[in-house]
């Protein structure tokens, strides 16, 4: 019951950050205003969390919790294709994103502030995903499914497109833009891995 009660609190602050996020600027919350809207003392803030930006980058952390889990259990199994373990994870990413910042259009005050979120969490799952995709990719260059001679560079290369254009926040385009961006990348990709046209299709879903 204990640990319960500790969780029940924990995940009750970081859901008090994430409503105040939605009205609000990171620098503009303090901790008191997280501990109100929470409904807990200050003090208690503190057993759990050093700092307001701590809280902050548990907040990234649990909303990619579930996809980063899903990765790193797909990227053990071995019989299911790794392209189609690469676009498993992919869309748990994408849907965890799409969740946890739904107002990516907005305007003014706040566009800012969302851009700013967004560069956190694109850091966050480039750097938890590479590893998982560089796995993949490994298995799957030991099977001759891809040919490649580095798969943490390919790893690296497809999420950083892909995090950028398909958040579509830190350099913003038009729709069809973010299209044949994506386009040209699995092209790229699929010449230099020797896989024929249309088998990394998945990269678009």
């Amino acid at each position: 019951m204990p640990n319960q009660m500790k969780q029940i609190k924990y995940d009750r602050i970081l859901d008090a950050l994430q409503e105040l996020l939605e009205k609000r600027k990171l620098q503009t919350i303090s901790v008191s205003e997280i501990a109100h809207t929470a409904g807990i003392g200050k003090g208690s803030i503190y057993y759990y969390f050093p700092s307001k930006d701590a809280i902050f980058d548990a907040l990234v952390e649990r909303s990619y919790e579930q996809p980063l889990k899903t990765a790193k259990t797909l990227s053990a199994q071995t019989d299911i294709s790794p392209f189609t373990r690469m676009a498993m994870i992919f869309q748990a990413c994408r849907n965890s994103s799409a969740e946890f910042l739904k107002s990516e259009d907005s305007e003014g005050e706040g566009a800012q502030e969302k851009a700013f979120l967004h560069q956190k969490y694109m850091n966050h799952i480039i750097t938890e995903l590479k590893p998982v995709l560089t796995e993949i990719i490994r298995q799957a260059i030991d099977s001759g499914v891809i040919h490649f001679g580095s798969p943490e560079a390919l790893a690296e290369i497809v999420l950083i497109v892909l995090t950028v254009k398909m958040d579509n926040t830190l350099v913003p385009s038009p729709r069809k833009e973010v299209e044949n961006t994506i386009a040209a990348l699995v092209s790229l990709l699929e010449k230099g891995t020797e896989n024929p046209p249309g088998s990394l299709n998945f990269l678009t879903i």
